[in-house]
């Protein structure tokens, strides 16, 4: 029999609580409990529904935290309910974030200015993706592409401003820059890019949150590294994000960039073969990683997806202004060549 007046609840919470005082005080004496109730006949519903209620308002608490974090990390699905719009989506970087994007829950728009390749990324990632013509250097196109976004889901919860070109294939000397090439590559790589973040920023204030996302490079962190007109467009984009970030801080949006190194997308793989038309992809492919050696590593276009994913999602709530570097530690250091010792000889 039950010890005392204790009712068939009390002992329940009692084991749940790990307090029963007969012989419950184990595993095995709360097993021991919980057979005499059974062969005397007690409500066994009734201690079920008070254990599964227990786990229940334990777990529902847990999701309720202040932070969100632990919402996202239970559900596996990182953007879930979340609308994103890529711009340069149809290949390459953006192609790859849009896959990771969806992946991960979020009904992505595709905005590129290739009408070929647009939609066919948006057919492969079915229901969750749609495409929308825009070229950035046109800001009522880029406009059109948000109006879309709020049009069809009512909100834009991200906007990744990753459309860019490299321009002169030959890098040319300061003193015979073209200006009108100058012009071309910051018309897309920066007038674009803040295109971009004046439209999303147009639907994300009044709602008081969103994430905007830009692709600089590790050209805009060391010069040296490719064509005068990319580097300067790359050097401005951090600068660009942390002048944003100093306002949209104020009513809850976030703004960060991410600087990858060179990874062989279809882009940069056209412009490495203008210098090496013999060569074979794979070779290619091969020059591109091998600018920055990680060991047993190399920079892919699904690094820089994942870093996107990152920053884009609620568990980088208190990230803004920043620049994420992607090039395995390559501008962190440049080590010294000394001479071996024979050579000194």
């Amino acid at each position: 029999m039950i010890s005392g007046n204790k009712s068939k609840g009390q002992v329940a919470t009692g084991l749940m609580r790990g307090k029963e005082k007969d012989d419950d005080t184990t595993e095995d004496g709360r097993r021991k409990v919980v057979t005499r109730l059974v062969r005397e006949g007690e409500d066994n519903d009734d201690i079920s529904n008070q254990m599964v209620s227990k786990h229940t308002n334990l777990a529902n608490d847990l999701l309720q935290k202040r932070s969100r974090f632990y919402a996202t990390m239970v559900g596996g699905r990182r953007l879930e309910g979340k609308v994103a719009l890529i711009t340069g989506s149809a290949s390459g970087l953006g192609k790859a974030t849009a896959h990771h994007f969806v992946h991960h829950g979020a009904q992505v728009i595709i905005a590129d200015n290739d009408t070929i390749l647009g939609p066919q990324v948006a057919k492969e990632l079915g229901p969750s993706a749609r495409y929308v013509e825009c070229d950035v250097a046109v800001e009522a196109q880029v406009a059109e592409a948000v109006n879309v976004a709020m049009a069809h889901y009512g909100k834009l919860d991200i906007m990744y401003n990753n459309a860019g070109i490299t321009g002169p294939s030959i890098p040319p000397s300061i003193a015979d820059l073209d200006l009108d090439e100058f012009d071309k590559v910051m018309r897309i790589n920066i007038r674009g890019m803040i295109a971009g973040i004046k439209h999303a920023a147009r639907v994300m204030i009044p709602m008081g949150s969103g994430s905007i996302l830009c692709t600089s490079s590790i050209s805009g962190v060391m010069g040296g590294l490719g064509p005068h007109p990319y580097t300067i467009s790359k050097f401005a984009i951090p600068g660009v994000v942390k002048s944003v970030a100093s306002e949209l801080c104020k009513v809850g949006v976030r703004i960060n960039c991410i600087s990858p190194a060179p990874i062989p997308t279809p882009m940069v793989l056209a412009e490495i073969q203008k210098f090496y038309p013999g060569l074979t992809q794979e070779q290619l492919e091969g020059i591109v990683t091998g600018f920055v050696g990680l060991k047993g590593a190399k920079c892919e276009d699904i690094d820089v997806a994942r870093a996107a994913l990152y920053l884009a999602s609620d568990e980088a709530k208190f990230i803004s202004g920043h620049n994420l570097i992607v090039d395995g530690g390559f501008t962190s250091f440049k080590s010294l060549s000394f001479p071996s010792p024979h050579q000194t000889d």
